[in-house]
């Protein structure tokens, strides 16, 4: 079986990204997301936003959030941290809105 029939597609259909605007208005945002992993979830909001920062424990997770954000020159105001949520590296007023998605 040819393997570009084998590739995985998460929500192809785009629910998440149609579901986290229904409720969370991004624009102009200051997000920060807990447990972001790859990235994949912060790309779905991110353009909106007017900063978004993502951090997590797993230093692989981050390298290919990294690299992702590189290869699509999307880092401007992207950023990736490497953090647990034990111990949040920001101030309080820091963010307008903190998501907590797929982590626990």
């Amino acid at each position: 079986m040819d393997s570009k029939a084998m590739t995985l597609q998460k929500d192809p259909e785009g629910f998440e990204k149609k579901m986290l605007h229904k409720f969370v208005d991004f624009t102009n945002a200051r997000v920060l997301e807990i447990g972001c992993g790859e990235g994949r979830l912060t790309w779905k909001y991110a353009a909106a936003s007017s900063l978004t920062v993502g951090f997590d424990p797993d230093h692989d997770a981050l390298r290919i959030a990294r690299a992702d954000a590189q290869d699509k020159s999307r880092s401007t105001h992207v950023h990736f941290a490497n953090a647990s949520a034990s111990h949040i590296p920001f101030s309080k007023e820091t963010f307008d809105i903190a998501i907590l998605a797929w982590s626990l």
